[in-house]
């Protein structure tokens, strides 16, 4: 039976990053016995694959792609599978000097079709020259491959593992030269990569390590983030490398379906570092509720990290009251900021002391300030604290003039270091319109200060302006879940539609319900709550379940929903809002 990596090298001193190139980092991490894990949807380790036999396979897949006439900064895309194999290519393109291109896995609503063109989009907009997938999916490859022009190796990679050809020599890689590629969750149509070099991708690891969670000897991380995703790539591909930390990986979609076998593995191998968006603990809490929780320890886990998405404190309340039994600890939780546009995160919240919670009027938040809620107040906002930018890292928060905001007072966010990406690829115009001559990166969320920390409020784009008022969609999402009863995180998008004279709020809202008078019903009362809440009207649709889409983190892309609802791809208006609003 297969045994999982070690926790802790014997021999090899722990080394907190600091390398130069990625590739030094897997060269130091090989010289230990730690190394990567994967664990199928009923929590068997199915491979076992030591720092040390990735650097050896991905060195042979180099000489081959070498060999077969690639040159540096060719790009080569990949399935982004949670695989070994995936690892193999991504290390395999550091050492021939390539790009790696991470595509995603196909989602759970939309198609084949749509998969297909998605993918195919990446492909010809990296003007990629290569393609892995596994075997599974080749298929979907091929359709998507026969549409790309550049392309002149398509294969499974669990087909290259053959040996390599003798006599071929490595390339020299500088630390300025291109690491991988990481596509926005945003627009398919015409989607825009993050350019990052070995530089910032070993910056930004340097920082999480030091600065924003203290690694050392005897961490242990546990993960089932998608690897196409920065959360995956660099926080638990490239961090664990880089401090040759042992991880223990399950596949998104088996967390999807079995959440709990993520705690069952922290508490089986003893982990201590693993994140998540909001709604992988929301998912854990859920299935607690009608499953039993048995022998699950969890008090080796010191860093519970929380971001990729809007930061909900009574999901991580109600995960807290749910774990605490099983020796989860409040003061485990550690809230962050981040963006693939700087490589990862920009700040973490200071260790220790879970997350912290500023009550503000909502009413004030709307005229653009975080003005701590008193006792009389009758709309509140709760939101967390994201904490402390990075060493190196500055943070500003801008007025739409450009001057800076004061404390409370919510702007723009901006920042500027070593991680930021250098482009987005081959997009010099949206490169520009992002970062300034003076390397300012205009993140396009929306925040304030407290203190030295940062708060972050949401994404400008997502704002919703109806009569002169700022709207946060997040609000009117938060306050339908909570309010009407039925209704389960993640099942609300609220939008904005021009009519020309006024903005109009849509609620889009995944139902369950079959009858027409429950359907109404149902949509009677979320039209209730956002009105005596927020004095606001909206429309409500009723769309079917699992229509919202996600991005590549799993989280809501509003963008994309608006998008959906525009060409007509949801039901009709079950309550539309009342006329003069």
């Amino acid at each position: 039976m297969l045994e999982p990596t070690p926790t802790i090298n014997s021999t090899l001193p722990t080394r907190a990053s600091g390398f130069a190139r990625l590739t030094d980092a897997l060269d130091y991490a090989a010289q230990g016995e730690t190394g990567l894990n994967f664990y199928s949807a009923r929590g068997e380790l199915v491979e076992r694959l030591p720092y040390a036999q990735l650097r050896a396979d991905a060195i042979g897949l180099a000489r081959k792609l070498i060999a077969a006439g690639f040159a540096p900064g060719e790009r080569v895309a990949m399935i982004a599978e949670t695989h070994g194999d995936f690892m193999r290519a991504f290390f395999g393109c550091q050492y021939a000097g390539l790009v790696a291109t991470p595509l995603p896995l196909p989602a759970t609503f939309g198609g084949r079709q749509a998969y297909v063109e998605q993918i195919s989009r990446q492909m010809q907009f990296s003007g990629a020259s290569a393609v892995f997938g596994p075997a599974e999916l080749k298929e979907f490859v091929d359709e998507a491959a026969a549409q790309v022009p550049s392309l002149r190796l398509n294969a499974v990679l669990a087909e290259m593992h053959d040996a390599a050809p003798d006599g071929v020599t490595l390339p020299e890689i500088d630390p300025q030269q291109l690491s991988y590629l990481q596509y926005s969750s945003g627009s398919t149509r015409f989607p825009v990569a993050a350019a990052v070099t070995h530089a910032a991708a070993m910056s930004n690891t340097t920082a999480i390590t030091r600065h924003g969670l203290h690694i050392g000897r005897g961490d242990r991380c546990t993960s089932w983030l998608p690897l196409y995703h920065d959360m995956g790539l660099i926080g638990f591909m490239m961090t664990p490398v880089a401090c040759q930390m042992s991880v223990d990986y399950i596949a998104t979609r088996d967390f999807a379906r079995r959440p709990l076998l993520w705690l069952q593995l922290i508490s089986r191998n003893g982990g201590t570092l693993s994140f998540s968006p909001s709604f992988g603990y929301d998912l854990c809490s859920r299935r607690a509720r009608t499953a039993k929780v048995e022998g699950v320890d969890l008090s080796s886990w010191r860093c519970a990290g929380i971001g990729a998405d809007m930061i909900r404190p009574n999901v991580l309340a109600e995960f807290i009251e749910r774990f605490a039994p099983h020796g989860f600890r409040p003061g485990a939780f550690v809230p962050s900021y981040g963006l693939a546009e700087s490589t990862l995160a920009v700040s973490f919240a200071p260790l220790g002391r879970g997350f912290e919670v500023d009550r503000v009027d909502l009413d004030r938040v709307a005229e653009d300030m975080a003005e701590p809620a008193g006792p009389e107040t009758r709309r509140t906002r709760d939101f967390v604290l994201c904490g402390v930018p990075m060493p190196d890292h500055a943070v500003e928060i801008r007025r739409a003039d450009g001057s800076l905001c004061g404390q409370r007072e919510i702007g723009r966010v901006y920042t500027r270091g070593p991680s930021l990406m250098r482009e987005y690829f081959a997009k010099p115009e949206e490169t520009a319109a992002v970062i300034d001559s003076a390397g300012w990166l205009d993140t396009g969320d929306l925040g304030y200060w407290i203190g030295d920390q940062i708060v972050i409020t949401g994404r400008m784009k997502d704002l919703i302006i109806v009569n002169g008022r700022n709207l946060w969609p997040q609000d009117l999402e938060w306050s339908v879940e909570r309010e009407v009863e039925g209704l389960r995180s993640g099942d609300v998008a609220a939008i904005s539609v021009d009519q020309g004279e006024r903005e109009r709020v849509v609620l889009l809202v995944e139902c369950r319900l079959r009858k027409p008078a429950e359907r109404a019903d149902l949509a009677q009362r979320i039209s209730g709550a956002v009105q005596s809440l927020h004095g606001t009207e909206c429309d409500v649709v009723l769309v079917p379940p699992h229509a919202l889409p996600q991005t590549s983190s799993g989280k809501l892309s509003r963008s994309r929903a608006r998008q959906n609802y525009l060409r007509g791809d949801y039901d009709e208006v079950a309550v539309p809002a009342a006329s003069g609003g």
